[in-house]
């Protein structure tokens, strides 16, 4: 049974994202694609790393940060890896709830201010 391979243009198409975003990670190195000839193809384990590098993106996670964790497996295993997310999730999560309150004080601050203004209009 032949793996999975998806072209460049399948691969942008399945994860929602532009083929400059697609090249841009392949140029810092988040994705390392087969090449035959010019052209691009994406096996099981580019479709994991996407997978992960898109999650990492919607919890905040720099691209940095992103790679760095994914370089983490490479080298020294699954445990490691497992460690350093726990400890970047930590991190994060402390970082988003700070962001989470100053949200609600900015949308109680103009939900004070438009109330004042509409009473002022009667």
């Amino acid at each position: 049974m032949s793996e999975i391979r998806l072209s460049f243009k399948e691969m942008c198409a399945k994860f929602d994202v532009t083929p400059r975003t697609l090249r841009y990670y392949e140029y810092i190195e988040l994705l390392s694609p087969e090449k035959e000839g010019r052209s691009r193809f994406y096996g099981p384990k580019e479709l994991a790393r996407m997978t992960l590098i898109l999650r990492g993106r919607r919890f905040g996670f720099s691209l940095e940060d992103i790679r760095q964790w994914l370089l983490i497996y490479e080298h020294e295993g699954t445990e490691a890896q497992m460690r350093e997310w726990v400890a970047l999730a930590d991190k994060q999560l402390v970082e988003l709830a700070d962001q989470k309150k100053q949200l609600e004080e900015t949308i109680q601050e103009l939900q004070n201010l438009r109330d004042e203004t509409a009473e002022t209009l009667g």
